[in-house]
């Protein structure tokens, strides 16, 4: 999970929401795809939970404090984000806000240490450090195969020239220098499953 900075709301958000009882199921375009881009922009197009790689057409809006606990912030800009799973195939496993629904998670990607929260192995696994972080992996099923599966494709990219055979490591001082090179942002896109490959190799 990496920490995501809020920024400034669009201001034809902030002008449609001024316009007089409004509320997120009455959100239309083009004023809600002008939200969701702001959103994948302050992301850096990776989901807020599991950071694979999302567009506007793949993620949908996440409220972080579930629209049904009521509390007037189903339009709070600070209260929203983007996840992945839009759409789910069929007997594809729910996780992230599909999974999380509404619950409220302990550890947020609004917390500006939450990147310490959790562990990693070299086979894609994902750990928890202590009860918050266990039940934030639980919620929102970042543990699951499917992930487990991504990550460990992310982290043999690093490890070796050819990561699908698996056949040649790569020297330390080469897995280096291609790790910090994924790290970087790239046209205000980062690579996906960042924190993973900041905590195995930055």
């Amino acid at each position: 999970m990496k920490y995501i900075l809020k920024r400034t709301e669009p201001i034809s958000f902030t002008t449609w929401k001024n316009s007089g009882n409004m509320t997120y199921s009455r959100l239309r375009n083009p004023i809600k795809s002008d939200l969701k881009n702001a959103l994948l922009l302050e992301q850096s197009y990776i989901c807020c939970y599991c950071e694979s790689k999302i567009s506007s057409d793949s993620s949908h809006i996440e409220h972080l404090d579930p629209q049904c606990n009521s509390n007037g912030n189903d339009l709070d800009f600070t209260n929203l984000l983007c996840s992945c799973q839009k759409q789910l195939s069929a007997g594809e496993p729910r996780h992230c806000g599909n999974s999380k629904e509404n619950y409220i998670i302990p550890i947020t990607p609004l917390m500006q240490h939450c990147e310490n929260k959790f562990k990693y192995t070299e086979d894609g696994q994902i750990q928890c450090t202590d009860e918050d972080s266990k039940v934030t992996i639980q919620t929102l099923n970042l543990d699951i195969d499917k992930l487990n599966i991504l990550r460990e494709s992310a982290i043999d990219s690093i490890l070796y020239l050819d990561p699908i055979k698996k056949d040649e490591l790569l020297s330390e001082e080469e897995s280096n220098f291609f790790a910090q090179d994924y790290l970087k942002i790239k046209d205000g896109q980062y690579s996906e499953f960042y924190t993973t490959i900041k905590y195995l190799f930055g």
